[in-house]
């Protein structure tokens, strides 16, 4: 067992105080939470970063309307993908719960 886990108290300690364990789930969906945002950015940052190569060839002050269009058309896309792959992990981990015997 890590030391992180560890009860300052010795192994002999009784098990963690109704309040602390509120306090560690409260911080892990918290961690959940920041992780949660942080792959949201980053797959934004990546999306910006590959249509904005695709569809802006010869960047300049201001878009032409066909890039803007490039640019709507690309990121739509890449939001109805991750929307659907969401959907299926989101779907699959629910039907791996049930299928799952009770522990």
């Amino acid at each position: 067992m890590s030391d992180f886990m560890k009860s300052p108290f010795g192994s002999s300690a009784a098990a963690p105080s109704p309040d602390m364990q509120a306090r560690k789930e409260a911080m892990m969906r918290n961690l959940r939470n920041e992780m949660a945002l942080h792959s949201a950015q980053e797959l934004i940052n990546k999306t910006n970063e590959k249509c904005f190569l695709k569809c802006v060839t010869k960047p300049s002050t201001s878009l032409s309307g066909s890039e803007e269009t490039c640019l709507s058309r690309c990121l739509e896309r890449y939001l109805e993908a991750f929307d659907l792959i969401s959907r299926t992990y989101v779907s699959r981990i629910q039907r791996e719960r049930l299928d799952s015997p009770s522990a």
